[in-house]
C-alpha cells in the first residue's frame, strides 16, 4: 500500500518540546472513507475532543486487516461495509506517548441498512457520534476541527490526507 505521509510530532504538535521515547509501541489500524447508498460519507464527531474523524481503529493481533475494518465500522458507525479499494497508508510518530501508529485506509460502501453504533466506554466518554455528510462538507468539517486533545491534531492531519487522496481516486 502506498505511503502517503509520515507525520512527525513536530508537525502535529509544534508547541511540544521534542523528546525521544525510550521505547516505541507499534500500533496498526484500519480506517475507511465509507459511502452510503446516497453518496454520503460516514464520519465520527468526537464532540468532547473537538474534531471529526474517519471510522476505524486498531487491528487485533491475529485479525485480518479487512476483518478489523469491518468490525470497527460496525462498532463505530453501525454499518456493515464492503471494501472497494485502497486509499493509502500514513505513519505517525507520537513521541510524547511513545507510539508509532500506522493507519491503512480504504474506500468502502455500506451494505444493508445502517444500524446503531456499539461504542466502547472510552468512545462514549469522548462523545463519539456518527454523522453522514456530502464529500464537500466532510472536508470542511475535518478542516475546521479544533482538537483539544493530544491525539486530535494527528488525527485531523491524517484524515484530511486520506480524504483528499480518496477524492482524487474517486475522480479518476
Amino acid at each position: 500500500m502506498e505511503l502517503l505521509k509520515t507525520i512527525k510530532e513536530s508537525e502535529a504538535r509544534p508547541e511540544l518540546e521534542y523528546i525521544e521515547p525510550v521505547k516505541w509501541k507499534f500500533r496498526r489500524s484500519a480506517r475507511a472513507v465509507v459511502f452510503d447508498k446516497d453518496g454520503k460519507i460516514g464520519l465520527l464527531y468526537v464532540s468532547n475532543r473537538g474534531y471529526y474523524k474517519l471510522p476505524g481503529g486498531g487491528i487485533e493481533n491475529s485479525e485480518a486487516i479487512e476483518d478489523a475494518l469491518k468490525r470497527e465500522c460496525l462498532e463505530e458507525i453501525g454499518c456493515n461495509v464492503v471494501v472497494k479499494g485502497e486509499v493509502g497508508r500514513i505513519v505517525e510518530y507520537r513521541n510524547h506517548i511513545g507510539v508509532e501508529q500506522e493507519s491503512l485506509c480504504y474506500i468502502a460502501e455500506v451494505v444493508g441498512e445502517k444500524g446503531e453504533p456499539k461504542l466502547e466506554a472510552d468512545e462514549k466518554e469522548d462523545g463519539l457520534k456518527p454523522v453522514w455528510v456530502d464529500f464537500d462538507e466532510v472536508m470542511k468539517l475535518v478542516e475546521n476541527s479544533e482538537p483539544n486533545s493530544y491525539d486530535g491534531p494527528f488525527i485531523v492531519i491524517r484524515d484530511l490526507i486520506f480524504l483528499k487522496k480518496a477524492k482524487e481516486l474517486i475522480g479518476k
